[in-house]
């Protein structure tokens, strides 16, 4: 890549519409969307290596651990159609930063069907999706919807797919009214269907913690690949079903989740320091996600009839072979439990991390 003489003079400049920084290197589908803002609006830089803090430019360096062009490979076959970029290391002031240009494009550029532009200094969707509830149904459903879009800010990437994923189970919620709560949103519905129904959106939202942290782990390891090493071993055999690192660092995120998916949060947590040093959900807040948990494996798994271990969650409050049922009331109160405590999870990794943000 040939730098233009002109970047020795752009680099420490504060971000803008033409120049963003990131101190690591953040997952393809994070880069893709900054590319694309670049490539929709007047072209730019991204340079890797740089931290900006409250404005100020520090030149830090991009360690060699790092795959940047393997994963800028990776988020440039994301983008349709496909802008004109350039990448590579270059040295400055003794330090090895990875730069990639984009050349504003002719036609609008997009992720994943997503828009995205600059606005100044940030990267934000042109054409996010606009949810509409029935005015008729249940007022909360609308306001948990409000408190995703806040949680949306300064999100990673990981972040950003959960949030998705709990509003499209608010809008099928809504959609869906009649089933799910026909009378009350406040009792549980005696429809066998709506039963069903409020017990497969319950599960795809517990589901949907592990595939978070997953994706964090992911993104932590991306940042700061030290945090990766360890004696642990791994087969020849997983390295070659990997077609690159970033596919293999997120076939290792995945293995991590091993204990959270037997029901054991507080075994996952203790044993990935990544997720404990971050000291953001305490042990209170940890049985209760474990609860919710155990309510997904007794719906996924046993039709919502309770039987001894999950008795052993819920001492007292149930008895063996009863049906267990929840109210959309609950349903959504467990919704903004969940969003709550990934919000803090992902503020704290972030801060900790200095990972890269979208929204």
């Amino acid at each position: 890549m040939a730098i233009p003489a002109e970047l020795n003079n752009i680099i420490g400049q504060p971000e803008s519409e033409t120049l963003e920084y990131k101190s690591v290197l953040p997952p393809s589908r994070s880069m893709a969307q900054i590319l694309c803002s670049f490539a929709n609006t007047n072209g730019g830089y991204l340079v890797l290596g740089v931290n900006d803090a409250n404005g100020q430019a520090q030149v830090t360096g991009l360690s060699k651990d790092f795959h940047a062009k393997s994963v800028t490979q990776k988020a440039i076959g994301l983008l349709s159609p496909e802008p004109t970029i350039s990448h590579d290391y270059i040295e400055y002031s003794g330090k090895t930063l990875f730069v990639i240009r984009v050349e504003k494009s002719d036609g609008l550029v997009s992720v994943a069907g997503k828009i995205f532009v600059r606005d100044n200094d940030k990267t934000t969707q042109s054409n996010p999706p606009i949810t509409s509830f029935n005015p008729a149904g249940y007022s909360r459903i609308e306001s948990c919807s409000n408190a995703l879009n806040r949680y949306a800010q300064n999100a990673t990437g990981a972040k950003s797919r959960f949030l998705d994923h709990y509003q499209s189970v608010l809008k099928i919620i809504d959609d869906l009214g009649n089933l799910i709560y026909p009378d009350n949103p406040t009792l549980p519905t005696i429809n066998q269907e709506g039963k069903i129904l409020v017990r497969i959106l319950f599960s795809s939202c517990a589901d949907n913690i592990e595939t978070y942290l997953s994706d964090l782990l992911y993104e932590i390891y991306l940042a700061n690949p030290n945090t990766l090493r360890s004696m642990e071993q791994v087969t020849i055999i997983d390295v070659l079903n990997c077609a690159d690192i970033e596919e293999f660092v997120n076939f290792w995120a995945k293995k991590k989740l091993a204990k959270l998916q037997r029901g054991s949060v507080k075994g996952f947590i203790k044993d990935n320091e990544q997720i404990s040093s971050l000291s953001a959900i305490d042990e209170v807040e940890q049985n209760e996600v474990e609860k919710i948990l155990q309510i997904r494996h007794l719906y996924a798994h046993k039709n919502g009839i309770v039987d001894e271990k999950f008795l052993k969650y819920f001492p007292d409050e149930f008895a063996i072979n009863q049906e267990h049922q929840m109210s959309v009331e609950t349903l959504l109160e467990k919704i903004e439990y969940l969003a709550a405590t990934v919000d803090r999870i992902d503020t704290a990794a972030i801060a900790k991390h200095s990972l890269a943000t979208i929204g």
